[in-house]
């Protein structure tokens, strides 16, 4: 990014994706956010002007997923492509809506209203009956999530104007037995799972699991409300919106 063009060798890498796109130019999509710092679990991206610009850049450009062509995880689009690295269920309090989103792009957008970008649209999914507060959330889900495959992990960045809580067993304190969530503000991202850390895990015995099955293999995120100790929701399908990400990578 030329904001840190002077500062080329230094610590401090610019990771917004916007700046990417500025420089790749619109014939290219932006590549997602390398790695955050090695010593801060989630930093601030600087968000600029830009954002709308490659928004509708992006929704312009790029192929849009209707309704009706959202794969399950057992169907694959094209025999050619590689496996799917995870699949995403977007759950509704304890009702899952639509069918599982399998993900093969390094990247994927997951957000609620078209033209708001191309990849996992929540605002597609129809429910005959929706609960008042269901409503209220899924208005704040805006531009959601963008999740990212990287070397050492999957990330997740905020893109909404407000904040996501993620659940994951990378997260949680080592030998801890009491659930871990965290809060991510707008523009910000965090490691949502740790590959080298989850092979260390699952070498071990298998935690005792405060609100249900335990999956080594899964992340939980909740648009708008946490769950958990510190709130007044104890398990994850109190929340209105929430969105649970099976990773493929040991399965």
């Amino acid at each position: 990014c030329h904001s840190f063009a002077a500062a080329a060798d230094g610590p401090t890498v610019c990771c917004n994706p916007y700046h990417f796109s500025r420089l790749c130019g619109p014939e290219s999509p932006p590549p997602p956010y390398s790695r955050l710092s090695l010593h801060d679990e989630y930093k601030p991206l600087d968000l600029s002007d830009s954002t709308l610009s490659y928004t509708e850049t992006e929704a312009t450009n790029s192929l849009i997923t209707a309704p009706g062509e959202f794969s399950d995880a057992s169907m694959s689009p094209d025999a050619t492509k590689p496996s799917h690295w995870c699949s995403v269920a977007y759950w509704e309090h304890r009702t899952r809506v639509g069918r599982l989103y399998a993900v093969y792009d390094q990247a994927v957008s997951i957000f609620y209203d078209l033209p708001q970008g191309s990849g996992f649209c929540l605002g597609q999914l129809n429910l005959e009956q929706r609960s008042e507060s269901v409503r209220r959330t899924r208005s704040k889900i805006g531009f959601g999530i963008l999740l990212s495959k990287e070397p050492d992990g999957v990330w997740a960045y905020n893109r909404g104007e407000h904040p996501i809580f993620v659940n994951s067993p990378t997260l949680d304190a080592p030998g801890g037995r009491a659930l871990v969530v965290r809060k991510v503000p707008p523009g910000y991202s965090i490691k949502v799972f740790d590959f080298e850390r989850s092979g260390l895990l699952q070498q071990g015995p298998e935690p005792d699991a405060a609100d249900g099955p335990y999956d080594p293999n899964s992340v939980r995120i909740s648009f708008a409300k946490g769950w958990g100790p510190c709130y007044s929701r104890q398990f994850i399908t109190s929340c209105p919106c929430w969105l649970e990400v099976l990773l493929n990578n040991h399965r």
